[in-house]
């Protein structure tokens, strides 16, 4: 059986957390939207962490801020290091999360078919 990683599972969302402020508060960039953190995974030797962000806005939005929040990792990573006790901070790699999107397709085809359902006739 694998042994659960629960300190880079908690790293993670220490990191989590500490991104959203940071990203909230010290990116300064106009052009960078609504921006959520949506999770982060740590490589079990904690040399990257994939950082998942929801943007608010059409998939040019998206692409822009995944620009803007790549080219601001080294200056995230180094804020990171200030904030967290840790030895080795990891590189930052920004990923779009494809779940909220997924869930909010699947949600409406539901609705559509609960739509179509409804206006068929019944049979007897």
């Amino acid at each position: 059986m694998a042994k659960e990683y629960s300190r880079t599972r908690r790293v993670g969302e220490q990191m989590q957390r500490e991104l959203a402020a940071l990203i909230q508060r010290e990116i300064k960039d106009p052009r960078l939207g609504m921006v959520t953190v949506s999770g982060v995974e740590v490589a079990r030797d904690y040399s990257v962490a994939k950082v998942f962000v929801t943007v608010l806005g059409g998939d040019a939005d998206v692409a822009t801020a995944l620009d803007i929040l790549n080219a601001a990792a080294g200056f995230l990573r180094h804020e990171l290091g200030q904030r967290m006790r840790l030895r080795t901070v990891p590189h930052l790699k920004f990923l779009f999360d494809e779940s909220i999107k997924r869930g909010s397709d699947l949600s409406r085809l539901i609705d559509e078919a609960l739509a179509g359902e409804q206006n068929q006739p019944e049979d007897d």
